[in-house]
């Protein structure tokens, strides 16, 4: 059996890694720019298993501050009570509550689905993933990839701000597209 496939008789848990994991968003801007941005500092547990794909789950916590988006006033008010108020709510985060679909074989796509909170507010969200692969570090550790998208209206989270334009539209979209891109490591093989 490859390395890649994983077990369909175990249930595994894994660490993600932060140093190799990403999240993007992407909003427009002005109405005619996409804006693009990411979070530095991201954790959480994935535990899968191949054989019930039903059974598996996943926590991830981002730590809000973390935003970036590559230029630091427009970040700065990212983080102030316009819009993800990292004061009183430091994280965001995703408690999966179902997946739909195999979770075995490099390519297997899937539906995650769970409930996201961004400034103490929770939604339920519908994760469109791919499970990318597994395989062994030069450690002799196991990693496996996954990916992800999906996209949400930041007012249904409370991020209300904006401002009209002269020509007609607003300076912010509504729509926020969300790219995941995870790198876990094994931590525990239940048999």
């Amino acid at each position: 059996m490859s390395s890649a496939v994983l077990d369909q008789t175990k249930r595994t848990d894994w660490v993600i890694d932060p140093t190799h994991s990403l999240v993007e968003f992407s909003v427009k801007h002005l109405m005619i720019t996409t804006v693009k941005g990411r979070f530095g500092a991201v954790r959480g547990t994935v535990s899968l298993d191949a054989g019930a794909p039903s059974e598996s789950a996943a926590s991830v916590t981002i730590d809000a501050g973390s935003i970036d988006t590559r230029t630091e006033q427009r970040d700065q008010h990212l983080r102030s009570p316009d819009f993800l108020d990292v004061e009183r709510f430091p994280t965001i985060d995703f408690r999966s509550t179902g997946v739909v679909g195999p979770v075995a074989t490099p390519g297997d796509r899937f539906k995650l689905t769970g409930q996201l909170t961004i400034r103490g507010v929770t939604r339920e969200v519908v994760l469109e993933a791919i499970y990318e692969g597994r395989g062994t570090d030069p450690w002799g550790g196991q990693r496996a990839s996954f990916a992800a998208t999906t996209s949400i209206d930041r007012r249904d989270y409370g991020l209300l701000w904006n401002q009209a334009l002269e020509t007609g539209g607003v300076l912010v979209g509504n729509e926020v597209k969300i790219s995941i891109e995870l790198q876990a490591t094994l931590a525990i093989d239940v048999g």
